[in-house]
């Protein structure tokens, strides 16, 4: 009960950070004038091309995790693991973070797979992410550093935030503290069962983590790598010719709105909302793009993929019994057939 209590105070904490974001963006919006660039200056059409190419770059990631379970001794069906994907990726909707939980449970429940082998794989398949968006974020420094300057100094709260969080005293204490205890206590320690509990885990995690190095088609996996971002890129750049006020930038324009939007979407909110229009509005404004444009951009563009994982990840969950009802089937007639 107190756990099911938590997580729902849980829910409502980030729900409220990430609507009051979202509010203090919109609330001094002539909501009339979105009505009607909405109903009569989109172009719609580039939004539907934005949402295939999100559907691919999801397909992709799919066949990428599929490459990285291959060496712990599985190859999953392609339908269970890309309705685990979309699972988690709804499952991040309600609670940040529980995605990569979610989808690894999933998978492992139908497919029979260590779930701590799969969490290693997830782990993994983020550091690649990480790098991915650190190279990205590299290229836009580089070409716009005069706008990046401009964005933090326009910013100052986000530059205070990042060196806070690294100078904190009690973080450093909490570090020193935990070190100083484990190495006083490192001998009755091993002897517990928590000890032996914990590198069982991490026995099956590093398993799954370095699954990288032992992936058979590499060729295949970088490919997805660069495939899968680059697909992220172009889903939102294209909703720029959705728009009059947007369709002249550039490439590298929508390149710098991407990488500050994915920053954006790491926030410990719902699905990046209101953190996610807040970077966007923040990048487009670099570009000349009024604020009161800015915001109708990110609603558009937030709304539309945040849509497609509702609904594909609703979609999934339902499915999934059914995909493998047949599976279940065969496996009990087995069990029963090796009993008599």
């Amino acid at each position: 009960m107190k756990k099911t209590a938590f997580k729902v105070l849980k829910f409502l904490a980030f729900f409220a950070v990430g609507a009051f974001i979202f509010w203090l963006i919109y609330k001094d919006q002539d909501i009339e004038r979105i009505k009607s660039v909405l109903r009569n200056n989109v172009k719609y059409s580039w939004v539907v091309v934005s949402l295939i190419i999100g559907l691919l770059s999801h397909i992709s990631r799919t066949l990428r995790w599929g490459l990285m379970i291959e060496p712990i001794g599985h190859k999953p069906r392609f339908i269970n693991t890309f309705m685990a994907v979309m699972v988690g990726y709804l499952m991040n909707m309600a609670f940040p973070r529980m995605g990569e939980i979610s989808r690894c449970g999933v998978l492992s429940r139908y497919e029979k797979i260590s779930f701590t082998k799969l969490i290693g794989t997830v782990v993994a398949e983020r550091l690649v992410d990480m790098i991915s968006l650190l190279i990205l974020l590299g290229i836009v420094i580089v070409s716009q550093f005069g706008k990046m300057i401009r964005f933090i100094e326009g910013n100052p709260e986000i530059h205070g935030k990042i060196i806070s969080v690294f100078s904190s005293p009690y973080l450093i204490i909490g570090f020193v503290a935990l070190f100083v205890i484990l190495f006083l206590f490192r001998k009755r320690f091993k002897h517990t069962k928590l000890f032996t509990k914990i590198i069982d885990i991490l026995n099956n995690f590093k398993e799954g983590f370095i699954s990288i190095r032992s992936i058979k088609r590499k060729g295949w996996f970088y490919f997805h790598s660069v495939f899968i971002w680059t697909m992220y890129y172009f889903m939102l750049y294209v909703i720029f010719f959705a728009f009059d006020f947007t369709r002249d930038l550039t490439p590298i324009a929508g390149l710098t709105t991407f990488v500050l939007a994915s920053f954006g979407m790491v926030a410990p909110v719902q699905g990046g909302i209101g953190a996610w229009h807040f970077m966007v509005k923040e990048a487009l404004a670099l570009y000349g793009v009024a604020n009161e444009n800015g915001i109708i951009f990110a609603f558009v563009a937030h709304t539309s993929m945040t849509g497609m994982i509702i609904i594909i990840g609703l979609i999934s969950m339902v499915a999934l019994p059914f995909v493998n009802r047949r599976n279940d089937i065969v496996v009990k007639e087995n069990d029963r057939s090796k009993e008599l």
